[in-house]
């Protein structure tokens, strides 16, 4: 052991949270030496691929109410300590402007994910970070009071470890859940279940809305458990696909059915694509059609190719509604049933639900209760938020928390 290389502070993982957590451990500290570990060729994989390629930094407003997983109380804590208004200053200290959507979202003004990632890199190289890669590591263990970490490469032996892995969505970014292993051969524990998040959602090769592949609408979605009580509920853009259905409100609701589905199989989830109607208001409007035929208002509402295929699900070929055809065309508008059969995985899978609970690290350094020396950020907490930006700012805070303190 005598010839191998030591530091004060080793990450292992150099995406959005590990980065942070070396930029802010340096600016803390300048003396310490810093090591960022990284099994990819080529670092930020999944910064680049944000947004679409623009890297949806973080959300105007971010509020713990955003986020699942562990408790409100203990991620608000975290997120505290860096907000959104902090990581505007954090970037533009960097030279990177930051722009506001309507959404709420803010992206770099260059409309460029390798913005992030160059200020990012830069900011870590201006401390003195070394950055190792590709050095994939397989091993963490700890020996007395220091840590030793190994992989194909070597090994090397660290006072502090920042485990910063990420959690198993797009897995050919380095994010394969190795994390977790490592996580639990240093005495933690994770949630029983870990399944993707923020992923689009598969119906039947044969259902109608698989054959409406491209159409984009406004649409509420409504998750409902098996005694029929509403138990989340999102509205926004909502893209029909060849496999089933994607777009934010899609993705928003995915972890929530595939965590309620694993407890009740009873669990539906259902569209209401007049997201500005409710049942009641529907059958108002189809009460008042007199001779107007009912594909007239659904063309008022919908996409043409959506109108004459809600339509077809009925029996109705006139402009007279029995009460059994009205029932059903409200019942087609404003609560049709989902017949879900899966989800894309992780491949597809923008986060990942679960993890190492908060309850089990110092919300005030994010250092291990269990393995003093530690810390552990990012995804591979179990907290995940919604689309917009809320993930990398729980990224930036959680390496901001563990940084100062390491």
């Amino acid at each position: 052991m005598s010839n191998t290389p030591h530091v004060n502070i080793a990450i292992i993982g150099a995406g959005a949270a590990g980065l942070m957590t070396a930029i802010w451990a340096g600016r803390t500290n300048p003396d310490r030496k810093i090591v960022l570990l990284d099994g990819a060729k080529k670092l930020g994989a999944k910064i680049l691929v944000a947004g679409g390629g623009r890297c949806n930094v973080t959300h105007h407003t971010v509020t713990s109410g955003a986020f699942a997983g562990s408790s409100r109380k203990s991620i608000d804590r975290v997120l505290r300590r860096f907000d959104a208004d902090k990581t505007v200053d954090f970037f533009a200290s960097q030279g990177v402007t930051l722009k506001r959507e309507d959404t709420g979202k803010l992206f770099p003004t260059t409309d460029s994910a390798r913005t992030i990632l160059n200020a990012l890199l830069a900011a870590a190289d201006a401390v003195g970070v070394q950055r190792w890669h590709p050095q994939r590591v397989e091993t963490v263990e700890k020996h007395g009071d220091k840590f030793i970490i190994s992989g194909d490469w070597g090994s090397l032996t660290a006072d502090k470890v920042v485990l910063a892995t990420g959690g198993r969505s797009i897995p050919k970014s380095g994010s394969d859940g190795h994390g977790y292993t490592l996580a639990q051969h240093l005495g933690h524990t994770v949630t029983e279940a870990i399944f993707p998040a923020l992923v689009p959602l598969n119906l039947p090769k044969s259902h109608p809305l698989c054959q409406l592949s491209g159409i984009t609408l406004p649409a509420t979605l409504d998750l409902w458990s098996g005694t029929t009580k509403r138990l989340q509920s999102f509205t926004n853009s909502t893209l029909l696909t060849h496999f089933g259905l994607s777009g934010p409100s899609v993705l928003d609701i995915s972890r929530y059915y595939i965590d309620a589905v694993r407890n009740d199989a009873k669990t539906t989830l259902t569209v209401n694509w007049i997201p500005t109607h409710t049942p009641d208001s529907v059958e108002q409007d189809l009460l008042t059609l007199g001779k107007t035929q009912p594909i007239t208002y659904l063309r008022q509402h919908l996409p043409e190719r959506l109108a004459q295929s809600l339509l077809a699900e009925t029996n109705i070929d006139g402009p007279q509604l029995t009460k059994v055809q009205r029932k059903q065309l409200v019942t087609l508008l404003t609560r049709y049933p989902l017949p879900i059969t899966g989800n894309r995985g992780y491949n597809y899978a923008e986060v990942t639900a679960g993890g190492v609970p908060l309850k089990a690290l110092n919300l005030k350094t994010l250092e291990s209760k269990v393995c003093p020396g530690l810390h552990i950020v990012g995804e591979l907490c179990d907290v995940d938020g919604r689309i917009g930006g809320f993930n990398f700012q729980w990224a930036w805070a959680s390496g901001f928390v563990a940084g100062v303190a390491v």
